[in-house]
């Protein structure tokens, strides 16, 4: 099996509750394999921080069920527990359905799930809430709840009292003094590489795990998936390139599972700073700019002018690149400020992102009208949105079209687009970047 941390809406803890399961379990030397539900970027680097294993992204909207059930099978070898952090509400999906909820995924892998829940205005009420989880999809397994900011004793008493007719368990009980908040900012938690005192929170999440559950029931729970344990993707090495992958503070949201398919086509993936690094190195065949956080970094990325010209160099030279959202901006001619400041970057793009306070979010589904360096023209596109900028100005000739808008630049060596892709469940958008940077096909 996997546990499924859930919850009955956002905010209610899931990400304190997994992270403090996922520390207190490496903290006991157990080998934790993580995941999330959905297209999330920063609760990974933290699962991926406490537990020191990279955490993989399970999104049946961007990939599909079979990959999911193959992703969870390959990885969960050898693990001594696999934990399964949701999103949203427990049957929150694309478009207000079930697709891509943390439901779809329980039910495709057949987990229990312990279902979080913020308690701190209610007593009584809990049980009609968990009533209603417990009875609203009976294929589904509630095997337990974890009741969080717990106000104190009474209250806790109040909460056993409403649950016990229900038979439910409650496997952990978090007060409301013992919450964790984790620094947010527009884009959601800050990432962890950003945090000084990362060990010190890592020390305080296990602690918390190690005294707010009830282990002897949920070890049997964490144990790993009875899966199909081949490769996510069958491929072979091909190619023999190697790209620099953009990952500082300013460019670090990449899947895993998209790294690891290029290493498995024969790729050396080569880790590059566009905030610190004086140029690129040498003998690259590509460039891969994830998305991030630009518009935080802008002052130092426009200060770095050496590294800036070297990138304009290896461009006009023919280097194969990938740039999405956040390397969009890089690439464009500079980004504007929500202060009025500007600040010059790349000016490959003949457009400049403006910061906004408008948040465009959602799946995407887009063919494609032009050639990049990875998509064809008639391929139809499964991507994902998460921004708050926009550009000035329209490509002459885009893409696709996002959100009724032409949208992304691309040629056979480049594309830039805001829509996130999951290369690993689409290994044709692998190979066609690889063939291109190495300028076969």
């Amino acid at each position: 099996m996997a546990l499924v941390i859930a919850g009955d809406r956002s905010g209610v803890g899931k990400t304190t509750v997994a992270l403090a399961l996922n520390a207190a379990l490496t903290a006991r030397g157990q080998r934790v394999q993580t995941f999330k539900v959905g297209p999330d970027y920063i609760d990974p680097l933290f699962h991926t921080a406490i537990g020191g294993r990279p955490c993989r992204n399970l999104d049946a909207v961007l990939t599909s069920a079979d990959y999911i059930r193959a992703c969870v099978g390959y990885h969960s070898q050898g693990m001594d527990a696999v934990l399964i952090e949701g999103v949203m509400g427990l049957f929150d999906g694309r478009g207000g359905s079930d697709e891509g909820s943390t439901a779809h995924i329980a039910r495709l892998l057949q987990a229990p799930i312990l279902l979080v829940l913020d308690v701190q205005k209610q007593a009584a009420s809990v049980a009609a809430l968990v009533y209603g989880f417990c009875h609203y999809d009976p294929s589904l397994q509630i095997a337990g709840v974890v009741l969080n900011r717990v106000a104190g004793d009474r209250h806790r008493q109040m909460l056993e009292a409403a649950l016990a007719p229900l038979g439910v368990p409650i496997l952990g009980i978090l007060y409301r003094d013992q919450a964790l908040a984790l620094p947010s900012r527009h884009l959601g938690l800050v990432p962890p590489h950003e945090l000084a005192d990362l060990h010190r929170l890592g020390d305080r999440l296990a602690h918390l795990g190690n005294t707010c559950f009830e282990w002897e029931r949920l070890t049997p729970l964490l144990a790993p998936a009875i899966l199909p344990s081949a490769p996510p993707f069958a491929v072979s090495p091909r190619w023999s390139v190697t790209l620099g992958i953009a990952q500082d503070a300013a460019f670090l949201f990449y899947y895993a599972d998209t790294l690891d398919l290029l290493q498995a086509l024969g790729a050396t993936l080569v880790p590059v700073s566009p905030l610190s690094d004086a140029h690129l190195p040498d003998g690259l065949d590509g460039v891969i700019l994830g998305g991030g956080f630009p518009e935080v970094f802008a002052p130092e990325l426009a200060a770095n002018h050496s590294f800036l010209e070297s990138l304009r160099q290896a461009i006009q030279g023919g280097l194969a690149i990938y740039a999405e959202c956040g390397g969009l901006l890089y690439l464009s001619q500079g980004i504007q400020t929500l202060e009025g400041n500007y600040y010059p970057l790349v000016g490959q793009l003949p457009t400049v992102a403006h910061m906004g306070q408008k948040l465009t979010l959602g799946y995407r589904q887009t063919t494609a009208v032009q050639t990049s360096v990875c998509i064809q023209p008639g391929d139809t596109v499964q991507g994902h949105e998460f921004h708050y900028s926009y550009l000035s100005g329209s490509p002459p000739m885009p893409l696709w079209q996002l959100n009724g808008q032409p949208e992304g630049w691309g040629n056979p060596r480049l594309h830039a687009s805001y829509l996130h892709l999951h290369w690993g469940g689409h290994p044709q958008w692998a190979i066609r970047f690889l063939q291109q940077a190495a300028k076969v096909g």
